[in-house]
């Protein structure tokens, strides 16, 4: 059984009642899109921040949208266009890259002023403050990014970012959930922030049975197009292809 906190009898538990606009910054292709499709919600596309032409390609191909490629550094709050808030409900997403945070990537860290990728985060700051200027923060922001955001090095620059949206009147919950608890068969963790705008509860999902493995991503693919999926290398594609050709694969 879950256990009960003080919250949960003094602040009310936030729902989406009206229609939902998102604004996607470092959107990629729109996954956190698909993630609301997926689950049946009700929005629009609104504003999508995505400066790599290859990415906001794949997004418009995906979503059937048409949005130029942008760079956050040159969005200011009114190219947002919040507004009617009492009509819609604005979700904010800044999965912000984590080129400098990943155990794989550079470690060079987000600090703000370090003028690293993933120190772009500070670019969100920027525009949220702008925002509060004009009456206008989103009543959601979402955060995606990968657990190393805080370690020991990262910690303080994140306890940074979380202290600033708490200043500006925002709620904000964080959990490390994995994909494997949520019906989807990869070890895939990561650390999620949700921001409520005003004092509310919020509790992440109860994780789920998993009823899929690998292989039943491939069941519709041949041999060879599902192993161009996992391997990298040409010649040992080439090579696996060969050896189950002569019946030498189990």
């Amino acid at each position: 059984m879950e256990q009960m906190t003080l919250w949960d009898f003094t602040m009310p538990t936030v729902s989406i009642d009206k229609p939902i606009r998102i604004l996607e910054t470092f959107a990629g292709y729109g996954s956190q899109s698909m993630a609301l499709r997926n689950l049946g919600a009700e929005f629009e596309h609104y504003r999508v921040v995505e400066f790599d032409e290859p990415a906001i390609k794949s997004y418009n191909a995906v979503h059937g949208t048409n949005f130029p490629a942008m760079d956050i550094r040159n969005i200011h709050a009114e190219d947002l266009g919040v507004v009617e808030k009492d009509k819609y409900t604005y979700l904010l997403t800044y999965s912000f890259p984590c080129t400098d945070i990943s155990v794989a990537g550079a470690q060079k860290g987000f600090a703000e002023g370090s003028e690293t990728r993933s120190a772009l985060l500070w670019e969100v700051r920027r525009i949220l403050d702008e925002l509060k200027e004009i009456d206008a923060l989103p009543q959601i922001l979402l955060m995606e990014n990968v657990t190393a955001i805080h370690s020991t090095e990262n910690q303080p620059h994140f306890t940074k970012w979380l202290t600033y949206l708490e200043s500006i009147g925002y709620s904000t919950y964080v959990s490390d959930l994995n994909a494997s608890d949520y019906g989807v068969a990869q070890n895939r963790d990561r650390t999620f922030a949700v921001s409520i705008l005003g004092e509310y509860n919020y509790k992440f999902p109860n994780p789920i049975d998993l009823n899929y493995c690998i292989e039943d991503y491939f069941e519709d693919l041949s041999d060879e197009d599902a192993l161009r999926l996992i391997v990298k290398s040409e010649k040992a594609l080439n090579l696996l292809v060969e050896l189950d050709d002569e019946n030498k694969l189990d």
